[in-house]
């Protein structure tokens, strides 16, 4: 077995944790449940014993490169401090960091977990063949990743590409960060959620009701689900979602014209449901996006090769993430790695 680092990937619902050897290879995964309501302490337990078993099950048999770890929320990259996560009410001005190497004896890399999973599709995914990218991962909330020539760009306080927290609808839904009308109030599995009960109360007799009564576990996935079986109170749930992904992702290609965009999280998996609608907002708002499409992004656009290849000079490409969710994973495996080739 070759070099191995440990990534893990903390979300608001679930972590999990993977080996990963230096050419990209996933040796193991675990995931556990994220139990925010039993506290910070209780969660940073859990996930340091998963790493020490993991660590212990292949150190006899590789040299381990190091840890990264993947956090929702604003990071002091200096410090290791957590300054605030809306999807970790009590992680406010919380030294993650220390807390981590203290229970595990050994340097740990504390990053932003949409800026891993940009860095993982950058190293193994959609964009492997591009140095530069923006990517949205669309979990429990919305996050946002960007990589310039092929780094992660944090910017002057680290709080670059907080796009999740875009504003789409000025006076609408109070988001966790507390604006209204955020992108995470729209296009996160929370508010797919929130936005089917909110039919339902219009609607008691609807499928969506159906579905919530019969199913304890309802969720993002259950109102995707009934959208392909063709439902239309679910379709027009992701039609909106697709609406307000292509404003922000307007914006972006307005503002940063890169070549590719790239949308990942758990509830990129309903690509289908929601793509349609991203480009025909990007067609209406976007200059840029309008004159430098690829020409078949009316069917949605699946992977960036195909749409390279259409017509002359750089496309703008907008797709899905080939790494599923465990990009965060392998971009958190990738950090150890990264730092030690620096060396």
């Amino acid at each position: 077995m070759n070099k191995f680092s440990i990534g893990v990937d903390l979300g608001g619902t679930n972590l999990r944790i993977a080996a990963v050897d230096e050419q990209g290879a996933l040796v193991e995964k675990v995931t556990l449940g994220t139990k925010v309501s039993r506290g910070r302490d209780h969660v940073i337990a859990d996930m340091c014993d998963a790493i020490q078993r993991m660590s212990d099950k292949f150190k006899d048999t590789a040299p381990m490169q190091g840890i990264g770890v993947g956090v929702p929320g604003i990071i002091d990259m200096q410090t290791g401090l957590v300054r605030e996560s809306p999807n970790l009410p009590d992680w406010v001005d919380y030294p993650a960091r220390a807390a981590i190497e203290q229970r595990l004896k050994t340097v740990v890399i504390l990053e932003n977990d949409a800026n891993v999973a940009a860095l993982g599709e950058k190293w193994l995914g959609a964009a492997k063949d591009f140095s530069d990218m923006a990517m949205l991962t669309l979990g429990t909330g919305v996050g946002g990743g960007l990589v310039l020539g092929g780094a992660i760009w944090r910017g002057a306080n680290g709080m670059a590409a907080e796009f999740g927290h875009t504003t789409v609808e000025p006076e609408g839904q109070l988001c966790g960060c507390g604006n209204h009308g955020c992108l995470e109030a729209y296009a996160s599995a929370t508010a797919i959620v929130r936005m089917a009960r909110e039919a339902i109360v219009k609607n008691s007799g609807c499928a969506l009701a159906s579905a919530a009564n019969s199913d304890p576990e309802f969720s993002a996935k259950s109102i995707y689900n009934l959208a392909i079986q063709g439902d239309e109170d679910a379709r027009q749930i992701f039609r909106y979602v697709g609406r307000c992904l292509g404003i922000v992702l307007s914006t972006m290609v307005n503002s940063l014209n890169l070549p590719i965009y790239v949308i990942g999280g758990g509830v990129s998996s309903a690509w289908e449901a929601f793509s349609p609608s991203i480009f025909e907002e990007l067609r209406r708002r976007s200059l840029v996006y309008a004159a430098t499409a690829p020409h078949d992004d009316s069917v949605g656009n699946h992977g960036a090769s195909a749409n390279v290849e259409a017509g002359p000079g750089q496309k703008t490409i907008i797709t899905r993430a080939l790494l599923g969710s465990d990009a965060g994973l392998y971009g958190a495996a990738r950090l150890p790695m990264i730092t030690e080739a620096r060396r």
